[in-house]
């Protein structure tokens, strides 16, 4: 099984959309319906537009079956480094536990350090113990406490 790794395409937004759905929190925020809500359609836009953003598909003979954004954030702290922001990590059920959840995040790594990025973060949602042991297994360590509040 040969795995590649590219920016997202418009044409890949529907299957994208799907993959953030395919978990119990994501059916409860996400919509599916057709046509595609033209919100995510804006959003992809936004992204593909940001040169501080990037989109990554994992695809499988031209199918998508995995997903990552990450975002490149320049800070003073830390001497003024960049970081990259890892948000939408998704594997599509079929493929979980193939090591593709491993090589894609390894594949935002060599890319943020290409940007010359010094740390690489994520959040993950506490209901997802799973995503939580595969993070800390990949050498993530929970450092701080996060907090969300939507508005």
């Amino acid at each position: 099984m040969e795995i590649l790794f590219r920016t997202a395409e418009s044409g890949d937004l529907e299957a994208l959309i799907h993959l953030l759905a395919d978990d119990p929190l994501g059916t409860q925020r996400e919509d599916i319906s057709h046509p595609i809500n033209q919100r995510y359609v804006e959003s992809f836009k936004a992204i593909r537009q940001d040169p501080n953003n990037q989109l990554i598909v994992a695809t499988v003979e031209n199918r998508v079956i995995g997903m990552l954004q990450i975002t490149f954030i320049p800070y003073l702290t830390h001497i003024g480094t960049w970081r990259c922001q890892v948000e939408g990590v998704r594997i599509h059920k079929e493929y979980r536990g193939k090591g593709l959840g491993k090589m894609l995040l390894d594949y935002a790594t060599q890319e943020a350090k290409t940007k010359g990025c010094k740390i690489i973060q994520l959040t993950s949602d506490k209901q997802r113990p799973d995503a939580l042991k595969f993070y800390t297994n990949l050498g993530f360590k929970a450092t701080h406490e996060g907090f969300k509040k939507s508005i």
